[in-house]
């Protein structure tokens, strides 16, 4: 049966990856079986391509990368940029003084291939402390961090792709609505859950709820990563397939020929989607790929 998809995206965490953080036996032979069928497989995460790089080489990882929520193509292997969306300089500084305003410490990621580090992280005068999860994360991730008081410091601003902070989702319901007024039609901001760490690195509100919130330049998505790279290769939105859970997923579900949300995604996922698929505890990755190649989807 010919093929139906010659692309399949797939988001990371919440997707690919079960709640501990691995990458199920299930999930690692579907993706073999979709390159060996001739579809690219893109990954294409919130994540920095040096946070991913370990899951890139176990799912055995060859094509091109859609990382920082969509801000950055890199190649898999190396993580060199293939092209980025860089935010406009107006924008970082407004938002990065609404963020130290609000006493956050300022994320502020730059692309790693020209900048030769990940985060510039914006204190303040007063030395803003990093919450322990993004403490936790840093290190986990073995990322290079570069601290600095003001973003005057910045020698490369030409390089910024994003602006965040993480706290406990209360702190930033009103600072994302803020940051919102402040982009206008200039940016995009997304606002979820943090990737879970340890017990006694947690912190967070009554709930215990962590939440990153991300503003990007307005041009920078998961699906215009992904139709940059599906433009080259000359494939038409009808056979693209993008699998994910969050709403920073929303823009490839709705873009693509066929969008799939996991059984664990977000009801604003699951509405949008054409297809549904078990949860990542579950191998919803396993399924869908197989209902694709099967010719069912």
């Amino acid at each position: 049966m010919p093929r139906r998809y010659d692309i399949l995206a797939i988001d990371l965490d919440g997707t690919l990856l079960r709640s501990d953080g691995s990458v199920s036996d299930a999930n690692r032979a579907a993706l073999h079986d979709a390159r060996d069928a001739g579809i690219k497989v893109l990954v294409c995460t919130g994540r920095g391509w040096a946070e991913c790089r370990s899951i890139l080489r176990k799912i055995d990882q060859v094509d091109p990368v859609v990382v920082a929520g969509g801000s950055i193509i890199a190649e898999a292997a190396s993580g060199a940029t293939m092209h980025r969306f860089a935010m406009d300089e107006s924008l970082v500084h407004r938002a990065v003084d609404a963020l130290l305003g609000d006493g956050h410490a300022a994320l502020v990621l730059k692309d790693p291939h020209a900048a030769e580090f990940e985060y510039l992280v914006v204190r303040g005068p007063h030395g803003i402390e990093l919450d322990p999860v993004t403490k936790w994360w840093f290190a986990e991730m073995n990322v290079r961090v570069r601290m600095v008081e003001h973003l005057q410091q910045d020698e490369h601003p030409e390089h910024t792709v994003r602006v965040g902070a993480c706290a406990p989702s209360r702190r930033l319901q009103a600072l994302a609505q803020a940051l919102e007024s402040a982009a206008g039609e200039r940016g995009i901001v997304h606002h979820f859950p943090a990737v879970v760490a340890p017990e006694h690195t947690r912190t967070g509100d009554s709930d215990g709820a962590m939440h990153v919130l991300e503003l990007f330049d307005s041009d920078a998505t998961k699906w215009s990563g992904i139709i940059h790279l599906a433009r080259t290769w000359n494939t038409p939105r009808e056979r693209i397939a993008a699998i994910g859970d969050q709403i920073n997923d929303e823009s490839m579900i709705t873009g693509a020929g066929l969008g799939i949300a996991m059984g664990n995604a977000i009801p604003r996922i699951r509405e949008l989607a054409k297809r549904h698929t078990r949860t990542n505890n579950e191998d919803g990755v396993a399924h869908a790929v197989r209902a694709m190649l099967d010719g069912a989807w």
